[in-house]
């Protein structure tokens, strides 16, 4: 297959089945793997002609499990189609994502689809998804011997901005030895606009 396969690349000609004459075509692909082509090509099971052949712009999808901060949104779109395509209403809490977040989905995004269906499916809360109802339907998941551990708060993203803005400004000081103009500089920002951030932090 592979032979043929990059003979259609190179030739740009096909015989079609039943036929002795070749038939010209012009043809594009576009492949998936989730095997390791570097290491195939090593092992000699995949040949480096047709690889070069093909990898003319490659785009990298890194699993599931590279990505959990992804979580959270995937499970709501997927959710979404499902309760769309059942009739169903369905939401997530932060202790299930939390539950997802500690598997290591060999499986990928189909699996993640399939774990929140049965959850969805089996839930004995009807529409939502704690982490007891994740756990029961995770391989190897144990809602008995999960661990109650709180979800830590999302704080509000200018507070942490601030927060951090404060502690840049803080810093910038103690280096400079309370010297303003230097500070600014060193944080990069005038100094009428350090005077500004400044009056506004002793105003909080």
């Amino acid at each position: 297959l592979q032979a043929k396969l990059l003979r259609v690349l190179q030739e740009g000609e096909i015989e079609p089945l039943g036929s002795n004459k070749l038939s010209p075509v012009d043809v594009r692909v576009i492949a998936a793997t989730s095997r390791n082509l570097d290491e195939m090509m090593a092992e000699g099971s995949f040949r480096s002609d047709l690889y070069y052949r093909l990898n003319v712009l490659e785009i990298w999808i890194p699993p599931l499990r590279e990505r959990l901060v992804d979580l959270g949104i995937l499970s709501e779109v997927l959710l979404g189609e499902i309760c769309e395509s059942q009739g169903l209403r369905g939401e997530i809490t932060d202790a299930g994502i939390a539950a997802l977040s500690a598997y290591h989905w060999p499986g990928n995004i189909r699996e993640l689809r399939n774990v929140l269906e049965r959850a969805l499916t089996m839930s004995e809360e009807g529409e939502l998804l704690d982490a007891d109802a994740i756990l029961k339907v995770l391989p190897g998941g144990d809602a008995e011997a999960a661990p109650r551990t709180p979800f830590r708060p999302v704080r509000p993203l200018a507070r942490v901005l601030a927060v951090a803005e404060a502690q840049a400004i803080e810093e910038a000081l103690a280096a400079c030895r309370g010297n303003r103009t230097r500070a600014a500089k060193l944080l990069g920002i005038s100094r009428s606009v350090l005077y500004e951030k400044m009056a506004k932090l002793s105003g909080n």
